[in-house]
């Protein structure tokens, strides 16, 4: 299967970096411009097999979705990280290569699931959606990686992962630890050369913090020029 035809949304983080909003609510409930940062990813992603996964008020997120078609990977026995939740909702995505998306950002632009669908390629590993550093709006912190002539990805700063990726899954077999992060998968993907990155012409906001809203609010409507 050369293109990925599911997405998994990772909603189930407990969301420390957004309280005292998450005292009550998962993080992709929290709203951002009338709506919940969920909805904010769900709606690039309308032509996949979607599923998110829970973990953190798992019932809030499982009624909101109710109705919808959008399958659950449930977590609440175990807070499983990234490549952990992928590993268990790969029975229900049946998608190899596979998107990821994050749900704490918001976008204006490009649609950027389609943006990667345009730049894959089969022999890649993993291709990456990258923000340039000086236009991640409401990021702390230095950037991620760097993009090489060729697009592959090396550990650098002058990139910031979006959040949004297409991966290979084979090699999840090999681990056999239940809850672990991505990089168990992309540290060998890198040392093989086998991780690249396409750089996204539109505008994004990380909204990790309560203070990060009324940044993403504003690039919704156009008023931050990045």
């Amino acid at each position: 299967m050369s293109k990925p035809t599911a997405v998994l949304l990772f909603a189930a983080g407990l969301g420390t970096r957004m309280a005292p909003l998450t005292d009550t609510q998962p993080k992709p409930m929290v709203k951002v411009a009338g709506r919940p940062l969920l909805d904010h990813a769900l709606v690039w992603c309308d032509e996949l097999r979607r599923v998110v996964n829970t973990h953190y008020f798992p019932d809030q997120i499982q009624a909101h979705l109710a109705g919808t078609g959008i399958l659950v990977s449930d977590e609440t026995d175990q807070l499983l990280e990234t490549g952990g939740g992928l590993k268990r909702a790969m029975p229900l995505l049946d998608s190899n290569p596979v998107f990821t998306m994050n749900t704490d950002a918001c976008w204006r632009g490009s649609n950027p699931v389609s943006v990667l669908s345009q730049v894959w390629r089969p022999e890649m590993e993993a291709l990456l959606l990258m923000i340039p550093r000086h236009a991640a709006v409401g990021h702390k912190g230095s950037g991620d990686f760097d993009i090489g002539a060729t697009g592959r990805l090396s550990r650098g700063s002058d990139f910031v992962y979006s959040g949004v990726q297409i991966i290979h899954t084979d090699r999840l077999a090999d681990i056999k630890e239940d809850a672990f992060s991505m990089w168990s998968l992309w540290g060998g993907m890198l040392a093989r050369g086998g991780m690249f990155g396409a750089v996204y012409d539109g505008d994004w906001c990380d909204v990790g913090r309560p203070e990060s809203i009324p940044l993403a609010e504003a690039m919704l409507e156009g008023k931050i020029d990045v």
